[in-house]
């Protein structure tokens, strides 16, 4: 078995999908005032890094920092957002990260969520998915995460679509990192000196495993040896297979959107158009090495000027997070996109 497993649901179905086709681009490549930690009440007192606005630039640049910045031996966290006052009057996504999530040491959760037609969605989901993500797992302790992310997507989409916010919808990228201590020497562990408390530092092995879940074209790009891979599928009109999904369910793609309107063909809210743009999410598990230096989500503000390898390159020596995340963003602006930013990296340490 590959490393990076994926698994599409599609009307029910999973594929497995090996590296190599998710390293490559998918076929046809194949978007609230923001919305962060800030002010959600923890769940099982886990660590949250709140995005605190400190700083505006003259393009509306909002830089938010992490309570906590680099105090994680794990990975380190950096995001910042931009209206793009050029192009968009209003900023429609949100953001969530949290450290030690549900009180887990070492366990990590991040998402971006990219909203249209409003910001109530994405705003929702900014300040309540990690939550439904939560409440599933709690209650489905033994599934695999991808299943529940599958479960929490569906309930997600569910409860917008029964509140005020169904009419509008966001595009999403959620990721989940777990890691595991165990006995040294363990082959598919790395090794890291663990000192607790002043006690003694001892050599550890540990696993680390990271999941994705991602409905529409916000995208997450893992850097493996320097190599942009893939971790999300891009749901537009302009894939052959999904335009075949929304025929087959009674709708059109008309100049690569559904019915003519929406741009991306899976997404959580969008009640009117639920019978064709479903909220299945495309989930990855990937087993994390030494080799994996840092994960990128952003929405497609980014992606619409940058390749997957060119965000890689831009950031691959950046070791602080935060400027890594400014770097990305002051790129996508530079290149003229023309819609709001959100981008976020995630540094994977050792130590």
């Amino acid at each position: 078995m590959s490393e990076v497993q994926s698994v599409s649901n599609l009307l029910g179905t999973e594929t497995t999908t090996n590296d190599e086709e998710i390293t490559g681009q998918t076929k046809d490549d194949l978007t609230s005032p923001t919305s962060s930690s800030t002010g959600i009440e923890l769940v099982k007192e886990q660590k949250e890094c709140s995005s605190i606005r400190d700083e505006t630039s003259a393009e509306g640049t909002e830089i938010t920092t992490p309570k906590e910045h680099a105090q994680f031996p794990y990975f380190k966290v950096g995001v910042v957002e931009d209206c793009n006052k050029r192009y968009r009057r209003t900023m429609e996504d949100a953001h969530c990260y949290f450290y030690d999530f549900a009180g887990v040491e070492g366990q990590g959760f991040f998402a971006i969520f990219d909203g249209h037609a409003g910001k109530q969605a994405a705003e929702w989901c900014g300040n309540h998915f990690h939550e439904t993500f939560q409440e599933v797992l709690e209650k489905n302790a033994t599934l695999p995460i991808p299943e529940v992310f599958n479960l929490t997507f569906a309930e997600a989409d569910q409860r917008l679509n029964e509140s005020a916010a169904k009419h509008s919808g966001c595009t999403a990228i959620a990721a989940l990192v777990r890691t595991d201590i165990c006995d040294e020497g363990d082959e598919n562990g790395g090794t890291e000196t663990v000192a607790r408390n002043g006690t003694d530092s001892a050599k550890k092995a540990y696993k680390r495993a990271l999941y994705t879940a991602n409905v529409g074209d916000a995208r997450a790009v893992l850097c493996r040896d320097g190599i942009a891979k893939r971790l999300s599928y891009d749901h537009k009109g302009s894939d052959v297979q999904e335009a075949k999904r929304i025929v087959d369910a009674g709708g059109f793609v008309l100049n690569n959107r559904v019915n003519g309107v929406l741009a991306v063909t899976r997404s959580l809210g969008d009640c009117s158009m639920k019978g064709c743009v479903v909220g299945a999410p495309y989930t990855t598990e990937t087993a994390l090495t030494e080799k994996d230096s840092f994960l990128i989500l952003a929405c497609d503000g980014l992606w619409d000027v940058c390749s997957d390898q060119d965000a890689v390159d831009l950031v691959k020596d950046v070791m602080d997070p935060q400027a890594a995340s400014e770097k990305l963003l002051e790129y996508a602006l530079q290149n003229f996109s023309m819609d709001n930013l959100s981008v976020m990296v995630v540094r994977f340490t050792n130590t």
